[in-house]
């Protein structure tokens, strides 16, 4: 069993349209989620611990911004979330937005184009920078995301990741 605390906010994306959602996860992975809708509270029960575990970092996505059709990428083998606690960029709100702005960038094109050179969804949302994609990748984008923060210029981060990409595709190739 676990039990997990997410945005009221997020609540209704949780549970879907007529709890469609809610109804897919519970059948796919043969759980069942409770909601408790006023304290923002989700219940996780179930037999199979590895279910329990992939709904539980589903729910933790959706709780943190990504669309379920996003979330579910969960699901698949080697795919994994990371967050990334911005109060350790930025100290006071006026900070944070500035520090948030920076990974977004102008019209969400920041975010986009590590999304893009990545191959991972990135969701910027309250005081957490999440991450869902194959875990190489994740690494990749985490890294992408540190250095923006630190004061990096865009520029040389996306030169770096560009880099970093023909290599995968070289070790590929290779065979690696």
């Amino acid at each position: 069993m676990h039990e997990l605390k997410i945005p009221k906010a997020r609540i209704a994306v949780l549970i879907g349209t007529n709890g469609t959602t809610k109804k897919e996860l519970e059948e796919y992975t043969k759980t069942h989620i409770d909601i408790d809708s006023k304290e923002g509270i989700v219940t996780i029960t179930g037999n199979d611990a590895v279910n329990l575990y992939q709904v539980r970092e589903l729910v933790l996505a959706i709780a943190r911004g990504f669309s379920p059709e996003t979330a579910k990428m969960l699901l698949k083998q080697d795919y994994i979330i990371e967050m990334l606690p911005l109060n350790e960029f930025a100290d006071k709100k006026k900070h944070l937005e500035r520090v948030r702005g920076r990974v977004i960038g102008k019209r969400g094109k920041s975010r986009e184009i590590i999304e893009t050179l990545t191959e991972t969804s990135i969701s910027v949302y309250g005081k957490t920078i999440s991450i869902i994609g194959l875990a190489e990748n994740v690494t990749l984008a985490r890294n992408a995301i540190e250095m923006l923060l630190e004061g990096a210029t865009h520029s040389g981060v996306y030169r770096r990741l560009e880099k970093q990409r023909r290599k995968q595709r070289e070790d590929r190739m290779i065979g690696f």
